[in-house]
């Protein structure tokens, strides 16, 4: 079964009778949902201590998702990322074991240049073997080069909704990471049950779908109805 998530492990009340009534917000989320994505790591670097008290409030198979720090993507722009991305990967270290994708998430005025894009995930990947997922917003990277180069060090596209880059009919096989951020109105809007029900079509067993229309709370409604759908039927 594919993993399904949300950004962050917010609880809104709508949907609060559907998960255990005590227990720390993460450890409540986590007996429902087998993952997570950190966005908050793209903002700051947490404490060890934070990941280590995040690491026992879940099961074994649990996994982070964690966003790469914008200093690396926004700041940085992918130059000379290597010392950057050397400590961020020490910094979420508490967290092996149950670390799950590493999600590259690029600003939308950033180009498709080969150099610097070679450069930058051959530095990720002599350091992190674990899976990289790239979501990419500027036309640009809708190329041949771009594709071939992030098939050559294993980084995975992601599909995004709404999709300024790759659509659906793109990916030859199921997309490895979807990130659902709501639409028309995003990180807002909420998923209709036939629209939740596409995107199921789409997963694999090894897929990540994480929900990111988190603002208004539908998130974890849409999370949930997409792990109903893959329910073995009764």
């Amino acid at each position: 079964m594919p993993i399904i998530a949300t950004a962050a492990w917010s609880i809104p009340r709508a949907v609060a009778s559907q998960f255990p009534l005590e227990g720390t917000g993460l450890s409540r989320y986590a007996a429902v949902f087998k993952g997570v994505e950190i966005n908050s790591t793209f903002y700051r670097q947490h404490k060890p201590s934070t990941f280590e008290r995040w690491m026992s409030a879940v099961p074994d198979d649990f996994r982070f998702a964690v966003k790469i720090p914008k200093d690396i993507t926004h700041v940085a722009r992918l130059k000379d990322i290597r010392t950057g991305f050397q400590s961020f990967l020490a910094g979420i270290s508490p967290l092996a074991g149950k670390l799950g994708p590493l999600l590259c998430q690029l600003p939308p005025s950033l180009t498709f240049d080969l150099d610097l894009a070679v450069q930058a995930f051959a530095a990720m990947r002599e350091q992190h073997a674990g899976p990289i997922a790239v979501e990419v917003r500027h036309r640009s990277w809708a190329c041949d080069a771009a594709s071939q180069l992030l098939e050559r060090f294993s980084i995975d596209r992601v599909l995004a909704d709404p999709a300024p880059v790759w659509e659906a009919s793109d990916f030859e096989e199921a997309p490895r990471y979807v990130r659902l951020h709501g639409k028309p109105k995003i990180y807002y809007s909420s998923y209709t049950g036939e629209e939740i029900g596409a995107f199921a079509k789409l997963l694999s067993e090894s897929s990540w779908c994480v929900f990111d229309n988190t603002a208004s709370g539908a998130a974890s409604k849409n999370a949930l109805a997409m792990l109903a759908a893959f329910a073995p039927a009764r």
